[in-house]
């Protein structure tokens, strides 16, 4: 399903309102951001196409040490012929992972979604212009769809005072409302929570403080 059919005109407007809320009595600004996935993991496809590959290879084995008996079949042992079928059957392992998204995140290790993940969380940070606030004090609560995971990002106006454990707080309890399909409610209460961290440590809003980012969810 394309992402941004997950979410319907409500939905986004209850994101919205809660970003608008929770900023309300804060100087921080707080930045919703979901993608499909951070990385292309060209290294499944090339995983597959040697497990495919392999397989093709063994299941000639087998055909010919348990199902043909009739030596005339010369084209079965022909080693063109055989090439031939491996390669196929490469090919179509390497394809796979693109119409298997399980396939894929099952020949991909944790580290590797970890960095990609990373990596776009910063990228996404920057490409939202998160810290290009008066105070240094932007949030970004980024969701990242594939891998399953998700990474609170404060600029170092917030987080030079916010201990890291706060974050996994928030963290964990979006992981929890994720995994029971309830992505805007655990939206809306890690929104909220980052706004009450903010007042509890002290980032009171001013008079002259005004509206620096769009308060809707972006979504890539």
């Amino acid at each position: 399903m394309n992402i941004k059919k997950r979410f319907s005109d409500s939905d986004l407007q209850r994101i919205k309102t809660a970003v608008k809320e929770a900023e309300h009595s804060i100087s921080g600004e707080i930045v919703p951001v979901i993608v499909e996935r951070s990385g292309h993991y060209r290294t499944a496809n090339y995983k597959a196409g040697i497990l495919g590959a392999s397989l093709a290879f063994v299941l000639m084995i087998v055909i010919d040490r348990y199902i043909i008996a009739d030596y005339s079949y010369t084209l079965f042992y022909d080693p063109v012929f055989i090439f031939f079928v491996v390669i196929l059957g490469g090919l179509l392992g390497g394809f796979l992972p693109n119409f298997v998204e399980g396939l894929k995140r099952w020949l991909i290790d944790q580290g590797q979604f970890d960095r990609e993940t990373r990596q776009r969380a910063e990228s996404a940070f920057l490409q939202e212009e998160v810290f290009n606030t008066r105070h240094r004090t932007g949030i970004m609560i980024f969701i990242s769809f594939f891998e399953h995971e998700v990474i609170v990002m404060a600029d170092r106006g917030i987080s030079k005072v916010v201990e890291q454990k706060q974050w996994d707080k928030i963290v964990a309890d979006l992981v929890s409302h994720i995994r029971e399909g309830k992505i805007v409610e655990g939206l809306e209460a890690g929104i909220k929570r980052c706004g009450e961290i903010l007042l509890e440590k002290g980032f009171h809003k001013a008079d002259d403080d005004v509206n620096e980012l769009s308060d809707d969810l972006r979504i890539d």
